[in-house]
């Protein structure tokens, strides 16, 4: 055996005898522990509990954000989802940003986005995972500490195209 071939041997074991040490958290935890779907009955959050530690005290007005999502998504990992604030975007008046919130998802804030005079107009554009039918939240934050919302209802069905062989 060459030299070249002892080196390349003893390196593979020390990498298998490293990743054995990492063998015992696997068990630890099992497979399927980091699910991201909560567990059935899962409670669904009030509006006041999605948003009450972004807002605080404050009053969030239903005006002036318009949330497009579809009513009925097939599928629950990629839902388009799309807000627009009316808002000038001016040094003065502008958006600073943006929060997708979700009343059913393990976590709560599916996305932020920072906007400001910089950004042209406040209009996002992203896909989300939602946990099931659920209510989403557009929570807009502008740069006079008001902040702004929209709500959206989405019907997640389950695929029809099972295999259950």
């Amino acid at each position: 055996m060459s030299g070249a071939d002892r080196s390349r041997r003893a390196c593979l074991a020390r990498l298998a005898a490293g990743a054995s040490a990492f063998a015992p958290a696997a068990a630890v935890f099992g497979p399927g522990a980091a699910r991201a779907q909560p567990a059935a009955g899962a409670r669904e959050l009030t509006l006041q509990e999605m948003i009450g530690p972004i807002v605080g005290a404050a009053v969030p007005v239903r005006e002036g954000v318009r949330l497009q999502l579809p009513a009925l998504a097939d599928n629950g990992l990629l839902v388009p989802a799309r807000v627009v604030v009316d808002s000038p975007m001016t040094v003065e008046h502008h958006v600073r940003r943006i929060v997708l919130l979700s009343s059913r998802n393990p976590v709560t804030r599916m996305a932020v986005f920072h906007l400001g005079p910089w950004s042209g107009r406040a209009e996002v554009g992203t896909r989300v995972r939602l946990a099931g039918t659920q209510r989403v939240v557009a929570l807009a934050e502008l740069s006079d500490g008001r902040f702004r919302l929209a709500e959206a209802e989405v019907v997640v069905t389950e695929s029809a195209c099972l295999d259950m062989g």
